[in-house]
């Protein structure tokens, strides 16, 4: 049976500012909205720079409470559009505790809970552990007007244990918003996502900004898109340089076909892996 739900994606490039920052991101979701999506996933910490080129402790200050004053700007949006969110920000859980965090938000404005980030990188370019403690909440799936929404961030996509935390925990759609650098995994960024959703039987909707930024060589080089179950993009990819918003129709009627069809989760055997959490 179809079942078609209008998502959207935004790859975009730093404005200079927070607050026009938050503003360009409202305006995208009203040109969502206006194209009749129902779902819109922002790139990893929208509203700031990736400040992780750097280990600057100025960056904090970016950091806020979730919910707070952004969570709470885009509920009122959320439920003025009708439109289920995902809100990638940099969260302050109390002064000195800091995580990588989406928080999502229900199509009537209801703030349904956050995802923080799992897998912490410490690479060049990518000082994460600097600004983030890993995450602790494990592989929430939030219940919302347009299905079951999981989310992933960024450098979580290299690891397959959350991709199927997620899809056991019943994700229909999950999303993966980063900010990955040309020529360090571009290469991985067509292939790792689309063989988690067909290994994990979901959607997923990939989402990475653009543009080079001051504060470091970091080239992002957007080609966000959407893959579905069978491991084939939705509509065209993203473009590589510019700021695109991406909106396409998901048919999450094909999760039952392929679920039944290649029934990975009735095959799985759990008994064998106990080695494989062994740390």
């Amino acid at each position: 049976m179809s079942e078609v739900i209008r998502a959207a994606l935004v790859q975009t490039t730093w404005t200079g500012d927070k607050e026009s920052m938050i503003k360009a991101h409202e305006e995208y979701a009203r040109q969502a909205a206006a194209q009749g999506a129902k779902v819109m996933c922002f790139q990893e910490l929208f509203y700031g720079p990736y400040f992780c080129q750097v280990q600057d402790p100025a960056y904090y200050e970016y950091a806020e409470s979730i919910p707070g004053p952004t969570t709470e700007r885009f509920q009122a949006l959320a439920a003025e559009l009708g439109m289920v969110m995902v809100l990638p920000m940099y969260e302050q859980e109390q002064p000195g505790v800091l995580y990588n965090t989406a928080a999502v938000v229900d199509a009537d404005g209801s703030y349904l809970g956050k995802y923080r980030k799992t897998h912490i990188p410490q690479v060049k370019g990518f000082w994460e552990k600097f600004y983030f403690r890993p995450g602790n909440l494990g592989y929430p799936v939030f219940d919302t007007a347009v299905g079951k929404v999981g989310v992933y961030i960024c450098y979580d996509r290299h690891f397959p244990e959350g991709w199927r935390a997620l899809g056991l925990n019943g994700a229909q759609i999950v999303f993966n918003p980063s900010a990955t650098s040309r020529g360090l995994s571009s290469y991985l960024w067509k292939l790792e996502q689309p063989a988690s959703a067909v290994a994990n039987e979901y959607f997923v909707g990939a989402i990475n900004r653009v543009g080079i930024e001051d504060l470091g060589e970091n080239d992002f080089y957007g080609t966000s898109y959407f893959v579905d179950p069978e491991g084939k993009f939705v509509g065209d990819v993203g473009d590589g340089h510019e700021a695109e918003l991406i909106v396409r129709d998901l048919d999450l009627g094909l999760l039952a076909e392929v679920r039944d069809r290649w029934a990975f989760y009735r095959d799985r055997r759990p008994d064998a892996y106990g080695d494989l959490t062994a740390p």
